[in-house]
């Protein structure tokens, strides 16, 4: 795909818009904020196939195109039921696969502009000695604002690759890294493009579930969420991908859960396992019982078929 240089160009020098779900809520957005617009570029939007099963997203494919296309619910279950339950009707209908990946996170300290913190220019994390109660409880580095992409967390659990222009496709993790850099919510540099996403060939026999603990009932970045992808062998698990989000700096992947579940653990004791990671603040030890009660029930549910 060919990607024009003026428009990388303005990438370099403004900020890219598709959606703008995010981009237009941000404290540096406004009438005058110099942006590169996306949204019709060609070959980065819609669902492609390939001879092997596999599928490409291209970054401007809608999140509600991802919901509702039925050959992708059937090969990659967790990721499609994930798009079907984040946002809301209206939202799924503009924000696109990239913007979703590479959003801003919500901490109302980097929201205010009242206040300064790692990630506009300042040297340190407001939540820390305030409040806290939406904040990480996974403490991987100085900032403690959990990413906010539930579809990052679902393609951790697909193993899927990203593609950015210019570059040869690389693991979706390493969009994000460890969650050490507090400036960052992910780490492209200025001027690069997200163009697709890339998914494994599908799996026979998966069994998948998604659910998002949120403080009410529609339209809400989540407070925990979590993706299961299981393959069963009467009742015995043999195939074992569990992600969760709203926890950390980055989506994460949670191979002790992973490791539990083959084992032969019970789904109980496998969810526990979560929460050993765990340092809560003050304010947020109840996402700590969100966390286990949440991977539970994507367990249940996957197992269940429902």
């Amino acid at each position: 795909m060919t990607v024009s240089t003026d428009l990388l160009e303005a990438a370099r020098h403004g900020v890219p818009r598709a959606g703008g779900t995010d981009v237009m809520s941000r404290p540096v957005a406004g009438p005058f904020l110099d942006l590169a617009e996306l949204r019709d570029v060609p070959g980065m939007s819609g669902i492609t196939w390939q001879p092997d099963g596999s599928a490409r997203l291209g970054a401007l494919t809608t999140v509600a195109e991802v919901a509702r296309d039925e050959r992708l619910r059937a090969a990659y279950p967790a990721l499609a039921l994930t798009a079907r339950g984040l946002a809301t009707p209206q939202i799924r209908a503009v924000a696109t696969v990239g913007g979703n990946l590479l959003q801003r996170n919500r901490c109302w300290y980097y929201r205010n502009p009242a206040f300064t913190c790692h990630q506009d220019g300042g040297d340190s994390c407001p939540a820390r000695a305030g409040q806290s109660l939406y904040a990480a409880v996974i403490d991987t580095g100085p900032c403690l604002a959990p990413h906010p992409s539930s579809l990052a967390m679902a393609l951790l659990a697909y193993d899927a690759a990203v593609e950015v222009h210019g570059r040869s496709p690389f693991p979706a993790a390493d969009l994000y890294g460890d969650g050490s850099d507090p400036t960052r919510d992910h780490l492209l540099g200025p001027g690069e493009l997200l163009t697709s996403v890339h998914l494994p060939p599908p799996v026979a026999g998966e069994l998948a579930a998604y659910r998002r603990a949120i403080a009410r009932s529609e339209g809400e970045w989540p407070l925990v969420e979590a993706t299961a992808r299981l393959i069963l062998d009467g009742p015995q698990v043999t195939t074992a991908a569990v992600a969760a989000g709203g926890i950390a700096r980055v989506p994460l992947r949670l191979p002790e859960v992973e490791a539990a579940l083959l084992a032969g653990d019970t789904f109980e004791t496998a969810a526990a396992l979560a929460a050993a990671r765990c340092t809560p603040t003050p304010h947020n030890a109840y996402k700590v019982t969100l966390l286990t009660a949440t991977i539970l029930e994507v367990l249940e549910q996957a197992a269940a078929g429902d």
